[in-house]
């Protein structure tokens, strides 16, 4: 039950938070929001089973709320905790503003950190031997990279730089980073000085650990080994609704099948010179089973490419999918070979590397000789990891329930993808029941109206503890916005609709003020672009500039007084905050269906209606419609926004499912045409 004493601290810091905000106005939605959480947390509900679903309106104030019920609970129940969001952007406004401003005004006393994987983090010693020795790399460096590193390393020493990749303002190539970042190998605990050891040293001393979505997944599934425990952390997971893709993506796995004969020749190469500098015994043993079984998997590749390019399976097509995730008799003979052998290389890279390391640091060897070395294992590592993760999901034999998509890609060289289709068992194994509370929150968790979508896709329809709360948004839609469907003459699905939307939207722009123009596909972006610059109109297009560069210059033509015009597709309906003057004129042009010959869509598809179900119904339109939701959601960013939607898909009119998209959209007043 929540305490007197922690009901009491909230409403104080509460209290002491709304003296300190400007032009502050009640929230009622933030109120139940805050109360709701408060007592997830401390089990009012349910003794153990302490987790909430809950959806925030855009405006409701919504990371105030969680900080304002978590952390003088974590405080409280002596636990870390920890929020995962999706988006950087997120991150960068709790860590800089929501989190400082909470600490200053609360009166509570806490530390908050940014945690981010290993990799993101500079090496200290790697930088001070690369500057000693600009050679020692070899090809793998660039004349330019090589110029920051002294810059870098006096910002280091003169504490204005943590070592964050991140934190750079120069922009570093993916290639060179990766010769300098700190990895378990090469950066060993004895290195306590170095940014990523500083970094979880600051991970232990905080209260408030702010992380991706990735990243908690990665470490729930090696078993905490940056964060705390589960039962001894209190979860809050913002933009909760991108959990489940992120959670495939983690669990999924991707492999290059044709492996170029340069590779196996420079494994024979590494090979050699490993056993010519490895000391150790037993060295020997290990360099001659690295050539072994690098030698079998190449073998065993090459036979199954082989058998791939005699089925012609592709066609005009990029990509064949296994129907039910069904792999051919010989080639599901192959798998359990093939995860074998992978698993064993991995163990010997790995063995491999610590031998290596375990040289360096005893002085038996160079480290003009070792890194070289370590880094081209490095290299071998994640390609060997790859197969062996590749292997083990192929080799699960799939049963009456599919719970896999299966397919092959070629793309200038030939791939095999595994993925799941639900991660629902593995968030509710490793999270939900493990936890001693998560609150899992985003102003988009409902579709068409009901949680039932996100709790399967969770996996949290058996919860019995689990609470559910909508939060509607403050801000006033029917006095402040418009929602116009127009009279249309082509469907989208037809061909003619692209020249239509050339012909047509001239009709709803406005050269003064500033708009957002949505599209479903990039290519139809590119010829209505194209179709509407040959009459005149100047456009910031997606893909023609960095994102932020877009958005910069978007803002510099509405503060100048003129209009501006973004065009964007689905990655621009969520996360943009454009407030105030400069969008007031949101166009969708068409509802953001996903691809249908995606191969994962095509399997989740299929697996829906072997089970008697109907996948157009219960996958693609709930996905449609949140999508929808998240688009319609960048007009009003703040209390006094005012605007209109233009939705140029007269489909929400015309079919079955449209009615039930078309209300789950904000209360918009409506102007819809006859046609």
């Amino acid at each position: 039950m929540l305490s007197d004493t922690l009901k009491q601290r909230i409403r104080t810091i509460h209290q002491a938070l709304k003296q300190q905000l400007p032009d502050y106005q009640p929230r009622p939605g933030q109120n139940q929001m805050i109360a709701e959480a408060a007592n997830v947390i401390a089990g009012s509900y349910h003794s153990y089973d302490r987790v909430a679903l809950i959806e925030a309106g855009t405006g409701t104030g919504k990371s105030l709320a969680y900080l304002m019920a978590a952390i003088p609970a974590a405080q409280f129940y002596k636990k870390k905790l920890v929020i995962a969001t999706a988006t950087v952007a997120l991150q960068e406004q709790l860590v800089s503003k929501d989190l400082p401003f909470f600490r200053q005004h609360s009166g509570l006393k806490f530390e908050f950190c940014l945690v981010k994987g290993r990799q993101r983090y500079a090496c200290v010693e790697k930088i001070k031997r690369q500057i000693q020795q600009p050679d020692l790399f070899g090809s793998a460096t660039v004349a330019s990279d090589l110029t920051q590193l002294p810059k870098w390393l006096e910002l280091w020493q003169q504490g204005q730089w943590s070592g964050d990749r991140d934190s750079l303002d120069d922009a570093v190539p993916d290639s060179f980073w990766h010769l300098i970042s700190a990895d378990p190998q090469q950066c060993p605990r004895s290195h306590q000085h170095c940014p990523f050891h500083q970094s979880r040293q600051q991970v232990e001393q905080a209260t408030v650990l702010v992380v991706n979505h990735a990243l908690l997944l990665a470490d729930l599934d090696c078993g905490a080994q940056i964060l705390p425990a589960p039962e001894d952390c209190i979860y809050i997971i913002d933009e909760a609704h991108h959990l489940p893709d992120i959670g495939r993506d983690f669990f999924s796995a991707q492999a290059q099948l044709d492996l170029p004969e340069r590779w196996l020749d420079k494994m024979k190469k590494l090979s050699q010179q490993l056993h010519g500098v490895l000391p150790q015994s037993g060295a020997s043993t290990l360099c001659f089973q690295f050539d072994e079984l690098w030698a079998e998997l190449d073998k065993e590749l090459k036979q199954l490419s082989r058998h791939i390019s005699q089925q012609g399976w592709f066609g005009d097509k990029a990509s064949y999918r296994f129907a039910d995730a069904l792999l051919p008799d010989w080639l599901q003979k192959l798998t359990n070979p093939l995860a074998e052998c992978s698993g064993k290389l991995l163990s010997v890279v790995e063995k491999l590397q610590q031998l290596l390391t375990e040289a360096e640091t005893e002085h038996k060897v160079a480290h003009k000789l070792t890194q070289p070395l370590l880094y081209e294992l490095s290299q071998q590592q994640h390609r060997v990891q790859n197969q062996s993760e590749l292997w083990q999901l192929f080799s699960v034999p799939q049963s009456k329930h599919v719970s896999q998509a299966r397919w092959l890609e070629y793309q200038d060289h030939l791939s095999a993808h595994a993925c799941p289709l639900s991660v629902s068992f593995m968030l509710d194994d490793l999270l939900f029941s493990q936890a001693f509370a998560c609150i899992l929150c985003s102003a988009t968790l409902t579709t068409l109206n009901s949680f039932d979508h996100i709790r399967f896709e969770l996996g949290l329809k058996d919860h019995e503890g689990l609470r559910m709360l909508r939060v509607a948004s403050p801000f006033a839609y029917q006095h402040n916005a418009s929602l116009l469907i127009p009279s249309m003459k082509t469907d989208p699905a037809d061909e003619a609709f692209t020249d239509e939307l050339v012909s047509c939207l001239p009709s709803y722009l406005d050269k003064t003020q500033g708009h957002l123009v949505l599209f479903a596909s990039y290519w139809q972006m590119q010829q209505v672009a194209e179709g509407l610059r040959a009459k005149g109109w100047s456009l910031l297009v997606q893909g023609e500039a960095s994102r932020q560069s877009l958005l910069d210059l978007h803002q510099q033509k509405i503060n100048g007084g003129s209009g501006s015009i973004l065009f964007g597709t689905q990655s621009f309906s969520e996360g943009l905050d454009l407030p105030g003057k400069l969008l007031t004129n949101l166009i969708i042009t068409k509802l953001p269906f996903a691809v249908p010959s995606s191969p994962f869509e095509e399997a989740m598809a299929e697996a829906i209606t072997k089970r008697g179900g109907n996948a157009f119904l219960q996958q693609t339109v709930p996905a449609t419609a949140r999508k929808l939701v998240q688009a319609c959601g960048r007009l009003l960013r703040k209390e006094q926004d005012s605007g209109r939607v233009v939705i140029l898909d007269r489909r929400l009119l015309t079919k079955s499912y449209g009615k039930a998209m078309l209300n789950a959209l904000p209360p918009f007043s409506r102007i819809i045409e006859d046609n």
